[in-house]
């Protein structure tokens, strides 16, 4: 079966659909713009916000740099499902669906399913926010239909009573990044809410790179510079990975001291990895091959 095209990485910035702020969005470049009809529609607009997406969708799914995806209600909806007919009765090309609530590959698979027929290199995608998706994990991110995944931490946390710090998503937030890299899936971190914390913001960005998730997601465009910066390796990381690169080529691929440091296989795919980050290709794998 061929695998399902995979969604972008990077800054993901959710916007209702209607009011101008697309336009706001695009300015921005974010890697994705996500159109939203779930939590930020309230059910009386819902199938206005519904047409005024699709005829974004429709219109162009890639701005430059930005693609244009859209969050669902979730399936088991009244509106989810009219989201799902309606997006496979338009018939989109290259986007991004996000399925909330998503707790079984089942779900997941019943969207595909749906959207199959008309809808061509469509990704997607599954928002894990509720404990009983954290249980399933691996059985959801096994899917073969799925293109990547997101943390929902403000579902989660009002789920299972925690609060939404650092230390209590810590276990989620790990426990999701982990699984997305074992099935080499783009994982997106849940966005921060408080937009008069630009250094909580930094830091949770921070912490969202380390832990390992490849972008994160923002709920305003002042955000994404501060985001980009995270996810960036620092002129520092770069140094010390070109020279970690470079040690390991002259070796062969052997493990080598570089510095005060022993050099072997994992650490020198860590360095390449950051090198990709920042744009800078290397030319020879950790083993002394070619890529």
């Amino acid at each position: 079966m061929t695998p399902p095209p995979t969604a972008p990485g990077g800054t993901w910035l959710i916007t209702p659909p209607s009011d101008g702020r697309l336009e706001a969005a695009l300015g921005a470049q974010p890697d994705v713009a996500l159109l939203d009809l779930e939590d930020s529609v309230p059910p009386y607009d819902k199938d206005t916000a519904r047409t005024a997406a699709l005829d974004h969708l429709g219109a162009a799914p890639v701005h430059g740099t930005t693609m244009l995806g859209v969050r669902v209600n979730a399936p088991g909806t009244v509106h989810g499902l009219k989201d799902l007919v309606a997006l496979a009765d338009t018939g989109l090309r290259g986007t991004i669906v996000l399925v909330p609530k998503v707790e079984s590959a089942r779900e997941l698979e019943l969207v595909a399913q749906a959207l199959h027929a008309t809808a061509a290199g469509v990704r997607v995608c599954a928002l894990i926010e509720t404990p009983r998706a954290l249980l399933r994990l691996d059985d959801i991110l096994a899917s073969p239909v799925l293109g990547g995944v997101v943390f929902g931490a403000a579902d989660y946390a009002a789920a299972t009573g925690c609060r939404r710090t650092s230390s209590s998503l810590r276990w989620a937030r790990s426990a999701i990044a982990a699984a997305a890299a074992a099935h080499a899936l783009p994982s997106i971190d849940s966005p921060c809410f408080d937009l008069d914390d630009p250094e909580g913001l930094r830091r949770e960005a921070q912490e969202a790179r380390d832990l390992g998730f490849t972008g994160k997601g923002a709920v305003h465009p002042d955000q994404l510079s501060v985001i980009r910066a995270a996810f960036c390796p620092t002129e520092e990381e770069v140094a010390q990975a070109r020279a970690l690169v470079s040690a390991a080529d002259r070796s062969g691929g052997q493990v080598v001291r570089a510095g005060n440091r022993m050099v072997g296989p994992p650490l020198v795919a860590a360095a390449r990895a950051v090198l990709d980050r920042a744009g800078i290709g290397t030319e020879r794998s950790v083993n002394g091959g070619t890529q």
